[in-house]
């Protein structure tokens, strides 16, 4: 278990880094705007458990896999932009809504599938662990997997917060939509736009520059 001073730089520098709008938020907001404050928070559910599939995953080494092995990494990249353009496309597919307040895109369970398959596919995620937790590791102490994983929670547990704000201040913004009856547009055309725009940034990670910044916020 790191100690207190340690847990305080991380979470102090976490906090840095998610606070910056990512792939992630853009996602997060996408969904809140689209569909609402309960399906936003979904979404943000799906990502941090994301996160925290990558973080047990570096705590237990597993993440040095994606570093090292281009193959690897290729495969979760391709895999991640590849669902991401789906849904894109799909959303685009779809018939508008008709915009009443209770327009919804997709179910809060959907929103949550996405949300984890939108972190657990990304290799960025996966690089930024690697890259930023031992920063924090002290090996003199012994049990870097306990170190590392007990990091991992404390991430996940700023990102819940931060993305939280972002979904609820971003949902606020819906009955504005409502009104200008501007929701089947966001809905449909900004929030397919957007997906496929996530996958295409996806498909452009590259192992040398993907560990400069997470997506998890």
């Amino acid at each position: 278990m790191p100690d207190l001073s340690t847990i305080a730089a991380f979470a102090l520098a976490s906090l840095l880094l998610l606070v910056i709008p990512g792939p992630a938020v853009i996602y997060i907001l996408n969904r809140s705007v689209s569909d609402g404050r309960e399906v936003g928070l979904a979404a943000v559910a799906g990502l941090e458990l994301g996160n925290l599939v990558h973080a047990i995953a570096a705590a237990a080494g597993l993440s040095a896999v994606l570093a090292t092995s281009a193959a690897a990494f290729n495969t979760v990249k391709w895999l991640g932009a590849g669902y991401l353009v789906f849904v894109g496309v799909r959303t685009l597919m779809r018939p508008p809504a008709p915009p009443t307040g209770d327009a919804s895109g997709v179910s809060i369970g959907r929103a949550f599938g996405q949300g984890i398959v939108v972190n657990v596919l990304n290799p960025k995620v996966a690089l930024f662990f690697l890259s930023f937790l031992p920063q924090f590791i002290h090996t003199d102490d012994g049990r870097a997997w306990t170190q590392a994983l007990s990091l991992g929670v404390v991430f996940v547990a700023i990102g819940c917060v931060t993305d939280s704000i972002y979904s609820l201040a971003a949902s606020s913004m819906r009955h504005v939509l409502l009104r200008g009856r501007a929701l089947g547009v966001v809905q449909r055309w900004v929030a397919g736009t957007v997906f496929i725009g996530l996958g295409l940034m996806a498909a452009t990670t590259s192992a040398s520059h993907g560990a400069t910044r997470p997506t998890g916020g």
